[in-house]
């Protein structure tokens, strides 16, 4: 019998509720959804989860590959996938942002802001290819309805030394920004990352619900519970992209952050008790369930929006594979009773009016490196494209918030040898 401890003060809650608005939109989302079949073979669940000291990461898509790759597939889609640079890193690399379709709903999403966190990436590749090639009818629709918009690595820098944070100078900073001469640095500012002795940032830190916000001495250093400065590239170039969407489309209706979580955690309730997670799921970390201390200064957070989003990931995750299988095995990120990190991207769009969903993926390269990277690519891809089908179908819109309070906790437990 296995042992795991809870992380939650919370009671196990039942795995989900089952929504009929999600059937719903099984016509449309059948040209998105792989089959099941296709990940049968990474269906086994170790007895004991086993971590690896220092795997090959090779295999991954790497900067150059990605580059090579979004472009044919924008020239193989004759165009319906458009790939802009909207960015460069400290070190010049570019920051790929590919657009498809023409609806009026956006659906924005984000991968490896930590740099060693790739799972996603490969995700949106699939995705991109997918709805780039596709001439089927269903394809069309969901292309007339949602406009997604998918920035596959956006801190590539990070992820040529397979770290966390990406690569910036404390120097690099003030340079870019002279006002900031003097002053401490960021909190979220470190003179080295991951054992690796190069300074750089924790981008998921750097962002402003303020969409205009420029570096003020006087804000610095700061603090966890704050804002971020937008003092990268790599943030600004993020912020950029949601705010041209949102100029042009009038709102940003979605958006996901794609990331990884810890090796070993398990399931603690319902039909998938004792599962080693597979992706955990979340709103936007500000205070209490509703976020009302913000709702004076940022009227148009509406963490209802976002757990509706969430959970129609979650839903559609288990319509694809069945309760059952170890690719649902879905449930709530981490949520103490009150968080506060409004320096995340997730954060400071939620404050905008749009509903986030973080996603985190069991195991980084540097637990599992390759091992079961197939299952969990499918369930990313999965719900993403559960997502835009429900915007599409405005399913999404429909189903109870509140029900994402019964998807269930998870557990950890310490590694075998």
């Amino acid at each position: 019998m296995r042992t795991y401890r809870s992380t939650r003060n919370t009671r196990p809650r039942a795995l989900r509720t089952a929504v009929a608005t999600v059937a719903a939109s099984a016509a449309l989302g059948a040209v998105l959804v792989t089959s099941p079949a296709a990940a049968t073979a990474a269906e086994s669940d170790p007895g004991n989860c086993k971590t690896s000291d220092g795997p090959s990461w090779s295999g991954w898509t790497d900067h150059n590959q990605l580059g090579a790759t979004l472009r044919q597939i924008e020239k193989t889609s004759k165009g319906r996938v458009q790939v802009d640079v909207a960015g460069r890193t400290t070190q010049g690399r570019e920051l790929w942002a590919a657009r498809v379709g023409t609806g009026p709903r956006v659906l924005m999403v984000t991968s490896a802001i930590h740099g060693n966190e790739r799972t996603g990436t490969e995700a949106l590749i699939g995705i991109l290819k997918e709805l780039g090639s596709d001439s089927g009818p269903k394809t069309a629709e969901l292309l007339s309805k949602v406009t997604l918009v998918a920035m596959p690595m956006v801190n590539p820098d990070g992820g040529e030394l397979n770290r966390r944070m990406n690569v910036h100078s404390w120097d690099q900073t003030v340079a870019q920004f002279p006002q900031l001469a003097g002053a401490p640095r960021a909190w979220y500012h470190s003179l080295r990352g991951d054992g690796i002795d190069q300074p750089g940032y924790d981008l998921n830190r750097d962002f402003n619900p303020d969409l205009n916000y420029v570096p003020r001495a006087s804000d610095l250093p700061g603090e966890q519970t704050d804002a971020g400065f937008f003092l990268s590239p790599e943030s600004r170039a993020i912020r950029d992209t949601y705010v041209k969407m949102r100029n042009e489309k009038g709102s940003v209706d979605g958006f996901i952050d794609l990331h990884h979580m810890g090796p070993c955690e398990r399931i603690t309730g319902g039909p998938q008790d004792g599962k080693l997670i597979t992706v955990s799921l979340d709103y936007p970390p500000l205070g209490i369930n509703d976020g009302a201390k913000y709702k004076k200064q940022w009227p148009k957070l509406d963490q209802d929006k976002s757990r509706r989003y969430a959970l129609t990931v979650a839903n559609g995750i288990a319509d694809a594979y069945g309760e059952q299988s170890r690719l649902a095995a879905t449930g709530r990120y981490f949520h103490p009773d009150a968080r506060e990190y409004a320096g995340q991207g997730r954060s400071a769009f939620a404050l905008n009016g749009t509903g986030t969903v973080l996603f985190e993926v069991r195991g980084q390269q540097d637990d599992l490196g390759q091992r079961q990277r197939g299952m969990f690519v499918q369930s990313v891809r999965t719900g993403v494209e559960s997502l835009l089908t429900g915007l599409a179908t405005g399913s999404a819109d429909r189903v109870n918030g509140d029900d994402f309070f019964k998807l269930p906790d998870y557990g950890w437990e310490t590694p075998a040898d």
